[in-house]
Order: structure tokens, then C-alpha cells, then sequence
């Protein structure tokens, strides 16, 4: 079976609740129970943090495990992070970065991901709905 790591980052545990009209009504909870339901054939690993050292850790802990990719939604570490540039560079594993809203529409401190440089791809503005075109994206590569 086919492993995938689902990581979220900051604030991304107040999905639902935390202005939806930028990243709509639907929960972590009901991402996670969409995924399940839409790859039954993929073992997830869901993970969400706000803490940047807990998701360099996990990151660190998913590199010595038998996983066929990452899809990570840093958040607002994406346009911070060195260390989680790092991790995933170190980690060898393939990485799709999502973020649910549009980074480049928003703020100009938004539009650079320090991340997106160990990533494979990068969805950006497709809402809940980028982290199922990751998964493809991984799945038939």
C-alpha cells in the first residue's frame, strides 16, 4: 500500500473556523475524512503543528520510514522557514506543497515560499481541493 504524509502547519487547526471566507468552512477533520474516502488504496499520516520544531521533527522521523511522499501545507512557514527548507531537502521524499488560499494575491510577504524549493510542485488557490490534486500528483508521477 501506498504511504502518504499529510502535514499542516500553523493555524491550519482552526480550519472551518478561522476566516472562512479565505479558506472556507470545512474542517482538518473533514479534509482528512475526504482524502481517506477519495484514496482508499493510500495509508495516510495526518500531522499538524504549530510549532515549526515539531514539523521539522515529523519531517525528520517520516525520512528513516518507508513513505512515497509528503503533501505539506506549511502555512505561514512557508515564507519563513529555513529549517523546514532543510528538512525537506534532507528528507529525500517527494513533496508537493499546497496552500489552500492564493499565496500571490495576497500579501506581498506571502509570494515567496523558502518551501517550494524542495518541492516538486506547488498547488496554490484551489482550495481544500489542492491537497486531492497533490495526492494524484504523487500517485502517477
Amino acid at each position: 500500500m501506498t504511504r502518504i504524509a499529510v502535514l499542516n502547519g500553523p493555524n491550519l487547526d482552526r480550519l472551518g473556523k478561522r476566516e472562512p471566507e479565505i479558506y472556507g468552512s470545512a474542517t482538518l477533520l473533514d479534509l482528512e475524512n475526504t482524502l481517506r474516502e477519495r484514496f482508499p488504496k493510500v495509508e495516510f499520516e495526518f500531522f499538524q503543528s504549530n510549532s515549526e520544531g515539531a514539523l521539522v521533527d515529523k519531517i525528520s522521523q517520516l525520512a528513516d520510514s518507508n513513505y512515497s511522499g509528503i503533501v505539506f501545507n506549511p502555512a505561514a512557514y512557508s515564507h519563513t522557514s529555513i529549517a523546514l527548507l532543510d528538512a525537506l531537502s534532507g528528507a529525500g521524499i517527494p513533496t508537493v506543497e499546497v496552500h489552500i488560499s492564493n499565496i500571490h494575491v495576497r500579501e506581498e510577504f506571502r509570494h515567496h515560499s523558502y518551501t517550494a524549493g524542495a518541492s516538486l510542485a506547488v498547488i496554490t488557490g484551489m482550495g481544500q481541493k489542492g491537497y486531492e490534486y497533490a495526492i494524484d500528483f504523487l500517485l502517477n508521477r
